[in-house]
């Protein structure tokens, strides 16, 4: 496959003026700097925690202009004007906007319902994966929800799909659509690529890897299992990063290899207090990072989004600054924004949370894109509610009624019971292939939910709607009836357990 690379143009005209900044406003950032144009906001009595020194300064003013700051210093007034919206910061602690650098936010809820927790406390940007989208609706989904994401209060950025994975139901982005994908601003790289498909299939999907890397952005990682040679041949194809490690040793193995490593404290995986134990490494932990790999409904009310990870950091011993510094400039610096964001320094967007001080992280004020989105315990930037194009919409579409008959296990004629294969829930995100004896009830074989062994069948909506595949599954906890999600990795199928 040939892949076509975004043209310079493309790339400099894309959906998200908010990273880019023309020269004109750039010159007048640079008189705000100077005092010879007002600034729209001043930050006064600031003590900031510097992310690139360590530092916490004392008694500064930050001066912004638009999205962007302008000023970090010990000058008070020297860009106030008649229209300058002065903040008194009092003492209290500026730090830079939390970024989630590894997020899946079309799993469970909408962005503008999201939002309203993330930016509440502290987070003012976050990458998201597309791979929901792609095996869905292909290029359009994903521009789709890519929309849905625009002119929120805080900043959404995203990773192309890279669809690198070990189904092959899901396998490869179309060039084109990856070339559409590059050009748009929003996507600052390659989303997850699953190490044992690109190792087995290279030749589909380095060329993909190829064009990535010439757009300038970098490939996202799932090296789960990978070690020694196998590992040093995924990153040989590029690979920047990894959020799969559960433990300190498998951070260090990576963090050894040049990797950014993501610790994972969301919904789906929560590993930093395993992976906190490398401080007595001794090891640089400016490559690590602190992401949620997804934050569901529940994690979201109840508080538990990135100024949570922040606070259990320091908790499990990580100083208040490395814990800022992994969510805010170390993931920049890995997504190669570290230039647009990550810091309070003069051209970088103006996106801080004002705290009590430096170990508490309870933030009493929010500010992104140098506007003031979250004070004093409420939003005062509302979400947008986004239209999506009627393709998005009802897309579980079966060409035929399934019925009973469909869900059938056949076994050899006359047999009482039959040895078979089954998944078992090992947790709930690790499973085993276990062998165990099954009854068979007039030549076909039973589920047996009161012994926790119930059928599992994957239904296809979107290559061949209606085709399907029916196993069994133990430790699922279903003793009765059945449950079904369309909400399934890698391939979207409809899955069913009963």
């Amino acid at each position: 496959m040939q892949y076509i690379l975004p043209s310079k143009e493309s790339l400099m005209n894309g959906p998200s003026p908010s990273l880019q900044r023309e020269a004109e406003k750039t010159l007048t950032l640079m008189q705000v700097a100077m005092g010879n144009h007002p600034a729209d906001m001043a930050l006064t009595n600031a003590n900031v925690l510097n992310v690139y020194t360590g530092e916490l300064l004392e008694n500064l003013t930050i001066c912004t202009f638009e999205s962007w700051i302008a000023y970090v210093g010990k000058e008070p007034g020297h860009a106030i004007g008649d229209h300058t919206e002065v903040i008194d910061v009092e003492g209290k602690t500026v730090i830079p906007g939390f970024i989630d650098g590894h997020a899946h936010l079309a799993w469970l809820a909408s962005p503008e319902a999201f939002l309203k927790y993330a930016a509440s406390g502290g987070t003012t940007t976050i990458i998201t994966e597309t791979m929901e989208s792609y095996p869905v609706g292909g290029l359009a989904a994903v521009v789709d929800f890519l929309e849905s994401c625009h002119g929120q209060p805080i900043r959404i950025l995203a990773t192309a799909p890279a669809m690198a994975s070990i189904s092959a139901a899901a396998r490869g982005v179309a060039p084109g659509d990856l070339a559409t994908l590059l050009s748009r601003e929003e996507i600052v790289g390659l989303g997850e690529s699953y190490w044992q498909a690109v190792l087995q299939e290279p030749d589909a999907y380095l060329p993909a890897f190829e064009a990535v890397h010439r757009a300038g952005k970098p490939l996202e990682g799932h090296s789960a299992g990978a070690s020694e040679r196998k590992l040093a041949a995924y990153l040989a194809a590029g690979v920047s990063s990894c959020h799969e490690p559960i433990d300190a040793d498998q951070v260090l193995v990576r963090l050894r290899q040049g990797m950014h490593v993501m610790v994972r404290e969301g919904s789906i995986r929560r590993d930093l207090e395993a992976i906190s134990r490398i401080r007595s490494s001794g090891a640089d932990l400016r490559r690590l990072i602190l992401a949620s790999d997804g934050a569901s409904p529940q994690d979201l009310l109840q508080g538990k989004y990135m100024d949570y990870v922040v606070r259990k950091a320091v908790t499990c011993g990580f100083t208040p600054v490395q814990a800022i510094q992994m969510a805010t400039l170390n993931v920049a610096e890995h997504f190669r924004l570290d230039g647009l964001m990550g810091g309070i320094a003069p051209g970088r967007l103006a996106d801080m949370v004002l705290i009590p001080d430096p170990t508490e992280f309870a933030p009493r004020t929010v500010i992104c894109n140098g506007r003031v989105i979250f004070e004093e315990g409420r939003l005062t930037a509302a979400p947008r509610r986004h239209q999506f194009a009627p393709q998005s919409l009802n897309t579980v579409k079966l060409t035929r009624r399934l019925a009973p008959a469909d869900f059938v296990i056949a076994s050899k004629a006359g047999a009482a019971r039959a040895r078979v294969r089954v998944i078992e829930m090992v947790t709930d995100l690790v499973t085993a292939e276990r062998h165990i004896e099954l009854p068979v009830s007039n030549d076909e074989l039973r589920a047996d939910p009161g012994a926790g062994r119930c059928k599992i069948a994957a239904v296809d909506r979107t290559h061949t709607p209606g085709r399907l595949f029916t196993g069994f599954i133990q430790g699922f906890g279903l003793t009765r009836g059945a449950v079904a999600c369309s909400s399934a990795w890698d391939t979207s199928d409809i899955v069913v357990v009963g």
